[in-house]
């Protein structure tokens, strides 16, 4: 089974968040997938079967199935396009979080994601003894969103990731207005069995529509502080529906012998 490895939201090797793509004639079982994204250790393994003109798509952590990741469906549309439909400029997955369109724009590759609706919840002393910072606002979507008045706090921040562990949501997102880009942030995800996520697009479901209703603008490019960075060119399309583009590059191609 061919297995590609790229960096997503980068034009820079060793930069952006590493994902695994493995393209299958069929699924293998969860377990075998799990055991694959388990001997990967990053933070996603894409796999993905093709059914009719669609494709179906299913990510995997360390530590089993996710609903949602942005840079593996960004890696498994570079990989597909460029090595299985090079005809196409655009390619529709199938997901357990609907069906997602991705398009090719030059040396670009922009998703059609959807929007995690926002609710906010009260700041606790949990929060702050776990990220050992008290946020300025505190929401709840699929993630914990944590809003904070510094892009130096952001960029300093060193949770407690067992603490972290305890605190409500999948992942815990970060963010600050940014100095360079529109807003910087963070994403972490003991959960999954990733401490830092080093570039998170699912997080910029989150991270987006709040920056977005908090400026009015539609239109943000994001920068992720982690140690490896990367950049991401968010647009709000509807209240509903947000795009989030960015560059891959590819690392390896492997044959794994399952």
């Amino acid at each position: 089974m061919r297995q590609y490895v790229v960096d997503a939201f980068t034009t820079k090797m060793f930069s952006g968040n590493p994902a695994a793509v493995c393209v299958m004639d069929h699924w293998l079982s969860d377990k075998q997938m799990t055991d694959i994204a388990e001997e990967n250790h990053l933070s996603e393994t894409a796999f993905t079967v093709k059914k009719g003109n669609d494709y179906k798509l299913r990510w995997f952590t360390p530590n089993g199935e996710i609903d949602l990741c942005g840079h593996a469906t960004l890696g498994a549309a570079f990989v597909i396009l460029n090595y299985y439909e090079k005809n196409l400029k655009e390619i529709a997955f199938n997901t357990k979080s609907g069906r997602l369109l991705v398009e090719k724009k030059e040396n670009m590759y922009e998703i059609d994601f959807p929007a995690f609706p926002l609710k906010p919840v009260t700041i606790t002393s949990a929060m702050a003894e776990a990220m050992g910072a008290a946020p300025t606002e505190a929401y709840m979507g699929r993630d914990l969103l944590c809003i904070f008045d510094s892009e130096n706090i952001v960029k300093t921040l060193s949770p407690n990731m067992e603490k972290v562990k305890k605190l409500d949501g999948l992942l815990l997102q970060v963010t600050a207005k940014g100095e360079k880009y529109d807003c910087i942030s963070r994403s972490f995800a003991p959960k999954l069995g990733i401490n830092e996520d080093p570039v998170c697009g699912s997080g910029h479901c989150h991270i987006i529509p709040y920056w977005a209703k908090k400026t009015g603008k539609k239109k943000f490019v994001a920068y992720q502080a982690s140690k490896r960075s990367g950049v991401l060119y968010c647009h709000m399309a509807t209240d509903k529906r947000i795009k989030i583009g960015g560059n891959v590059q590819l690392y390896s191609v492997a044959e794994l012998f399952i």
